[in-house]
C-alpha cells in the first residue's frame, strides 16, 4: 500500500507521495524537469531525523545588521560563463572537500567553518591551510544561536570576527584544537557507517581547552576574522564576491524534493517545506544539455554518497529557494 501525505491548500487537496519512497522518486523523474531524483536515504532513516538536518531558521535573510558589500556598480561587467573555486584555487585542498554533519543541525557552523577555511587559504596564497573548527562555533556562539538546534551564519561569521575560532578537523581526523565531535551516519541500507537515527545531537558544552595531543594551547590556536559582510541579493555581485575572495555561505529553504537530488540542476517541483539549511557556494555554469539552464555549484554537508557526490547545482538568477538572498562571508585577519 503506498504512503502518502495529504496537503490542504487554497486549491484543494494536493496528493503526494511518502518523500523516502521510491514512488516519490519516480513522480519527480516523471515531471520531466532539469534534474534527476534518486534514492540518498534508506528506509532506516526517519523525515524527523532529516529535519534535524536543517538548522538555519526559516527567516533567511535576517542579516542581524550586517553590512551589504558591494564589489562593482556596472551591471554590464561581463564574467565568465563557468567558475570552480575548486580549479581556481586548486592548491587550497580544503576547497574540495564535502564535510558530514552527522545527527546535528550544524549547518550554520560547517558551512562557516569551510568558507573560512577555504578563504584563509586563498588569502595567504596557499600559505595557511588551517581548518577552522565546526565544533568550536557550534559549542559557544551563543549569540542568536543553539547549537546543534540551529543558528544563522551571520552569527558565526561575526563570532569569528569578535572571539576568533580554533582550528579543528572532521570526526576523528585528530586534525587540529577541536575536531568534529559527531560521526558521519550511514544514509544508505548498507555501509560502514552506524545507522542515521533518532532525533540528533545534543550540542556539545563550550570548551575552550584543545584536545591533549594537540601542541598549541587554545588562546594562540584562535585565527580571527577582519570583517563580516553580507552580498547583496544579486546574481553578479554574489559572482564577482567568489571570484574575488572564494566561496559563500548560502542559506536557502529545503522542501521535500531536494532530498531526493541526485544530477542535473534542482528547482523545486515536489513537496513542503522541510527548514531552512546552510551550503557552501563555490563557483557557477550553465548546464547545456538541459537547454542552457544556469546555475549555482554548491557543496552540501551530507558526506560524499548524497546528491552529486556530495555537491548539488541549483538555479541560478532567480533565487531559488531564497539562496541568492541570504550570502555571507568575510575575510580573514592577516597574520
Amino acid at each position: 500500500m503506498r504512503l502518502i501525505y495529504l496537503l490542504f491548500s487554497l486549491t484543494g487537496v494536493q496528493c503526494l507521495f511518502n518523500p523516502l519512497s521510491d514512488e516519490f522518486v519516480d513522480h519527480i523523474n516523471s515531471l520531466g524537469t532539469s534534474w534527476k531524483a534518486g534514492r540518498n536515504f534508506g528506509p532506516h532513516v526517519s523525515m524527523s531525523y532529516i529535519k534535524k538536518l536543517m538548522g538555519v531558521p526559516r527567516d533567511l535573510g535576517k542579516q542581524h545588521g550586517l553590512i551589504n558589500k558591494k564589489h562593482f556598480s556596472a551591471r554590464n561587467e561581463i564574467l565568465p560563463e563557468n567558475f570552480d573555486s575548486r580549479e581556481e584555487w586548486s592548491h587550497c585542498p580544503s576547497i574540495s572537500e564535502v564535510r558530514d554533519q552527522g545527527s546535528c543541525g550544524s549547518c550554520w557552523a560547517i558551512a562557516a567553518a569551510e568558507a573560512m577555511t577555504d578563504r584563509t587559504c586563498i588569502h595567504s596564497n596557499g600559505k595557511e591551510n588551517f581548518r577552522f573548527s565546526a565544533e568550536n562555533i557550534l559549542s559557544c556562539c551563543r549569540t542568536l544561536s543553539n547549537g546543534c538546534n540551529g543558528g544563522y551564519p551571520a552569527a558565526a561569521w561575526g563570532y569569528w570576527v569578535y572571539y576568533g575560532i580554533v582550528s579543528g578537523g572532521s570526526f576523528g581526523s585528530q586534525q587540529g584544537c577541536q575536531p568534529y565531535p559527531f560521526e558521519p551516519c550511514e544514509h544508505h541500507i548498507n555501509g560502514s557507517r552506524p545507522a542515521c537515527l533518532g532525533e540528533g545531537g545534543h550540542t556539545p558544552p563550550c570548551q575552550r581547552t584543545c584536545e591533549k595531543a594537540y601542541s598549541v594551547s587554545y588562546k594562540d590556536d584562535l585565527h580571527f576574522g577582519a570583517k563580516v559582510y553580507a552580498t547583496p541579493p544579486e546574481e553578479k555581485q554574489i559572482q564577482k564576491e567568489i571570484m574575488t575572495n572564494g566561496p559563500v555561505e548560502a542559506s536557502f529553504l529545503v522542501y521535500e524534493d531536494f532530498i531526493t537530488y541526485k544530477k542535473g540542476v534542482y528547482q523545486h517541483v515536489a513537496g513542503s517545506e522541510l527548514g531552512g539549511h546552510a551550503v557552501r557556494i563555490l563557483g557557477w555554469g550553465v548546464d547545456k544539455e538541459a537547454g542552457n539552464i544556469p546555475y549555482w555549484l554548491v557543496a552540501n554537508s551530507w558526506n560524499t554518497d548524497w546528491g552529486d557526490n556530495g555537491y548539488f547545482k541549483i538555479l541560478r538568477g532567480k533565487d531559488e529557494c531564497g539562496i541568492e538572498g541570504a550570502v555571507v562571508s568575510g575575510l580573514p585577519k592577516k597574520s
